[in-house]
């Protein structure tokens, strides 16, 4: 068997359970890993494993599993399509998956490659709960709380805030898909709390939600990787009134986000050329193994 070739492109709290899931995945093998510093400081687990700053430098890579903040994938995925290998993201920014589906088709179909975006946990495995509660609820109501927990996309969005030298942001459900926002921050010398605080309540990760931001003198005290969910719905099945579902779990964040990913990078090699989210991929696509034993033994 062939194994697939997949390129870790970013190499923080998600690209280290990338590796992970990899590394457990029996059709796949690492092509390399792609930091801004390339070998330089070149972590101990990475000793037997090509270390670069572009792409380029990689041998036969078959698909590139982006790690990288949300805000970069764009520029990142289109680069690498237009090398003809194939993308798979988490870009977390509901509201802005559509347009970038819509950018990232043309980039994808213009090179005969896949790439598949919005693969975490949420957006992602949960928009497949999601898709088949209202398929068999056409009509009705969803509710997605999250937490409580770090939000791994909304972190990265306030360390990049001007005057933040350290931050954790936590969801909090307050019930009904409303959440809270608790923002915990560092501030680097000769900024102002207040300023930081406002910059962040802006950000479109924050302008949307009840946000609180705290000064406290070491995040690390605070830090913990684990999340959750909560989706429910109620609708109607036919003209049955009072279906009711509900989808509960408690997660490591980035552990189920690398694990996502190498299950779509997977998926990736099976489609046509093109940009897709997870809704649309055949769940069989993710699954390692033989598609006759898979069906005997989950249907």
């Amino acid at each position: 068997m062939k194994k697939v070739r997949a390129a870790i492109v970013g190499y923080g709290n998600i690209g280290k359970y990338v590796l992970e899931a990899l590394l457990a995945a029996p059709d796949f093998e690492v092509a390399g890993v792609v930091r801004r510093n390339g070998a330089a400081d070149k972590p101990a687990e990475l000793a037997e494993y090509d270390v670069v700053k572009d792409i380029k430098e990689l041998k036969d890579v078959d698909v590139a599993i982006l790690c990288t903040p949300t805000r970069s994938v764009e520029k990142y995925a289109k680069e690498i399509l237009a090398l003809g290998i194939n993308t798979v993201d988490s870009f977390d920014i509901h509201t802005g998956i559509v347009d970038l589906r819509r950018e990232l088709m043309a980039s994808a179909k213009e090179h005969n490659a896949v790439s598949i975006i919005s693969a975490g946990w949420d957006p992602g495995s949960d928009s497949v709960v999601r898709a088949l509660l209202q398929a068999i609820a056409p009509k009705g109501v969803s509710y997605t709380n999250f937490g409580p927990g770090m939000s791994m996309g909304h972190t990265v969005a306030v360390k990049a805030i001007d005057g933040v030298k350290a931050a954790l942001s936590m969801t909090i459900p307050t019930g009904t898909g409303i959440h809270r926002r608790m923002v915990y921050i560092e501030v680097k010398d000769g900024y102002k709390f207040e300023e930081v605080a406002k910059a962040i309540k802006a950000d479109a990760y924050f302008v949307n939600d009840e946000t609180h931001v705290t000064q406290v003198p070491c995040v690390d005290d605070l830090l913990d990787m684990g999340h959750g969910v909560n989706l429910t719905r109620k609708g109607v099945s036919g003209k049955t009134q009072n279906q009711l579902f509900e989808f509960n779990m408690k997660i490591n964040n980035p552990a189920l986000t690398g694990q996502v990913l190498v299950c779509v990078a997977r998926a990736s090699m099976k489609q046509q050329p093109g940009c897709y989210t997870m809704i649309e991929l055949p769940v069989i696509d993710l699954i390692y193994g033989d598609r006759e034993d898979l069906i005997a033994h989950l249907v």
